[in-house]
């Protein structure tokens, strides 16, 4: 009688090839990362002579209001503060302990570079801390010079301190190619295996045991004789056609992230990102009228008579904007544009009256039977500019950012609380409708915000 090998034994044996050669070749991996992980651990967090978690925390108590790691503010950059004075004027870090407790004293000392600074700097002596120890400001000097310098014409500023030191393992993209050679190498062998087995079986008159074999219809066949499988299935595909009707149709007129190329490069990332320049300096008719309306060119030149260049505020370009070209002769350039227009004799100072009209293209387009009126918005709801055009202040390019659809109106409608404190304006209605509702904070929608004659005329 011949001996049959049994399937489950088979794939016994099958299961423990694939454990031990998944154990062969995963487990170092693992190993070394969590070999280097726990180096990583136990590795102390810092080698300069202080706590940079301690430093940072009393760095942003008592220097950052005058101080910044990367950029002069009210007072000089300190990121690696001790290292430049000791290598460039010659001090010690005892002379940072007097200065920082007692700056006017080292002033008034005759000290030459404190003068230096104290004349540098608008002669504003630096806020005595005289309850700072020793050991504070050699936390605080520990998280200076913690900081890595700046990236090469990044511009970017230097990065803060992490909290940990970081583990420098293998990456895991490392991981799952390795991973994924593993398997490819499995799928091999078993095919291999499977194909010594039977070759091996049929050597010594072993009868593989093998499932009978059923003669089936193709798939198609077996499915088009199925008529409740087929009738779901055509009802599936129409729903989502309709799906995908309304979807596309619920899209027309819908601009959102719509940013047109304009005639002068005018970047709202500077103007009221890092100018802090308030929106409503340039869209003043937003307080008053239905518009916000573009500003006239004078209002560019209150400024740009003055500003004639772009210095990039003493730093360089970040690497994103050298790759998209906005580097400081770039903005210089649209500068003299803005002059073109208007009309502006750059060296004699004075207006030519050869001015060319500007062809802006407009960004935010309702439909003409929706009514918007700004000054609703702004000056008697207090709502941020931000609320709908979104952050602005870190726009290189201004593009729309909400959808501007009528259920985006009407979903802010039913979330937004009216402000009432100190406004006068909502003083009546206020006590009407409080009453009426018998709450004390109301919502836009439960002051009719969501009749329809509100914004379709």
């Amino acid at each position: 009688m011949k001996k049959v090998l049994n399937r489950t034994q088979f794939y016994q044996f099958l299961g423990l090839s694939l454990f031990l050669i998944t154990q062969l070749f995963v487990s170092p991996l693992f190993a070394q990362d969590g070999a280097e992980a726990t180096m990583a651990e136990e590795a102390p967090a810092s080698d300069l002579g202080g706590d940079t978690d301690k430093g940072k925390q009393l760095f942003n108590q008592n220097c950052a209001a005058c101080h910044a790691l990367n950029r002069k503010m009210t007072g000089p950059a300190l990121a690696n503060v001790e290292t430049r004075l000791y290598e460039d004027e010659g001090l010690e870090k005892e002379w940072l302990y007097a200065w920082i407790k007692n700056s006017a004293g080292v002033i008034a000392s005759g000290d030459a570079y404190a003068n230096k600074i104290y004349n540098e700097y608008n002669q504003a002596a630096m806020t005595a801390f005289p309850t700072l120890s020793n050991e504070d400001i050699d936390n605080i000097l520990a998280y200076t010079a913690y900081v890595p310098p700046a990236v090469a014409g990044g511009g970017g500023g230097v990065t803060p301190p992490p909290t940990e030191p970081q583990s420098s393992g293998i990456s895991n993209e490392i991981i799952l190619g390795a991973l994924a050679l593993v398997f490819g190498l499995l799928v091999l062998m078993l095919f291999l295996v499977n194909k010594t087995l039977r070759r091996i079986a049929e050597a010594n008159g072993v009868e593989v045991v093998r499932a009978n074999a059923e003669v089936r219809k193709p798939i198609w066949k077996a499915f088009a004789e199925n008529q409740f499988l087929v009738l779901c299935t055509v009802i599936f595909f129409l729903l989502a056609a309709g799906y995908g009707a309304y979807a596309w149709m619920s899209q027309v007129g819908v601009d959102q992230g719509y940013a047109p190329v304009q005639p002068i490069h005018y970047s709202h990332r500077i103007h009221a990102g890092v100018n802090k320049i308030e929106c409503k300096y340039c869209h003043s008719s937003a307080r008053v009228s239905k518009h916000s309306g573009i500003p006239s060119l004078n209002v560019c030149m209150n400024c740009h008579k003055s500003i004639y260049e772009y210095s990039g505020n003493g730093e360089a370009p970040s690497a994103e904007d050298l790759a998209n070209g906005y580097t400081n002769e770039f903005y210089t350039g649209e500068i003299k544009k803005l002059y073109k227009a208007v009309g502006w004799d750059e060296e004699n100072q004075r207006y030519t009256g050869e001015s060319q009209p500007v062809e802006w293209v407009r960004i935010h387009n309702l439909p003409d039977f929706a009514y918007f009126n700004h000054s609703q918005h702004v000056e008697v709801g207090k709502i941020e500019c931000q609320t709908c055009h979104g952050p602005v202040e870190e726009m290189e390019i201004m593009y729309q950012y909400s959808p501007l659809t009528m259920g985006w109106c009407i979903n802010c409608h039913r979330e937004t609380e009216v402000q009432m404190a100190d406004n006068a304006y909502y003083d009546k209605i206020h006590d009407e409708l409080s009453k009426k509702y018998g709450v004390e904070k109301l919502t836009a929608a439960q002051m009719g915000g969501l009749e329809c004659g509100k914004c379709h005329y």
